[in-house]
């Protein structure tokens, strides 16, 4: 049975969501595609605080530092958003020991699909992408350092139907649209933190086929 990503717990208060474009239920879960995002409050802290999986053992309570538990739940049936997200396209998880975690993770059944080095704030770094059913897990770290501590959930992007429509529809409180890394695709960062929101989070537009 493949890994799949069913839940995410968000310290944030559900109104942070709803401004952001957001439908959310009144039980405080946000379902984008078949993930349910459940906005817990602040009382649990901050940003993802932990994340269910389907297809892991059932023992498992930690992954790399993750708090992590098993999932029988089917999946969610997806929301209408007024923002024009459409499902959840990626995860962020930040390693401060990459080879560490790829092997944490590898060994609940998830495969490297890829890799790719590059630069952040001058400093090497390498992001390693793994799949969780329909969403990509994007593994971020250095990849000569080895340091203790656990990994964490940093941030969340989430496909939108129009990009466009959804930077007028939040204004001031998203940044300019601009090209993605992913060829043919346009990417803006909400200003999370004016929203009231922990996670840090970004629109993308759809993929876009390349022959």
């Amino acid at each position: 049975m493949a890994v799949t990503l069913a839940e995410l717990v968000v310290a944030d208060p559900p109104e942070a969501w709803r401004q952001a474009g957001f439908t959310v239920d009144d039980d405080g879960t946000c379902r984008v595609g078949t993930v349910r995002i459940r906005l817990a409050g602040r009382g649990r802290g901050e940003g993802i605080v932990r994340w269910a999986l389907a297809g892991v053992p059932d023992d498992i309570t930690d992954l790399d530092g993750v708090p992590t538990t098993t999932s029988t739940a089917g999946p969610a049936e997806p929301a209408h958003h007024p923002n024009g997200i459409t499902h959840l396209d990626h995860v962020v998880l930040l390693s401060p020991d990459l080879a560490r975690t790829t092997r944490a993770l590898e060994a609940v059944g998830l495969e490297v699909r890829r890799r790719r080095d590059g630069e952040l704030g001058g400093r090497p770094m390498t992001q390693v992408f793994l799949r969780l059913g329909p969403v990509i897990l994007e593994v971020v770290g250095s990849p000569d350092a080895a340091n203790e501590g656990p990994s964490s959930l940093w941030g969340l992007t989430h496909t939108v139907a129009d990009i466009d429509a959804a930077a007028a529809l939040l204004g001031e409180r998203t940044s300019p649209v601009k090209d993605a890394v992913q060829p043919g695709r346009r990417i803006t960062t909400l200003r999370h933190r004016g929203l009231g929101m922990s996670v840090r989070t970004a629109l993308i537009s759809p993929h876009v086929r390349v022959s």
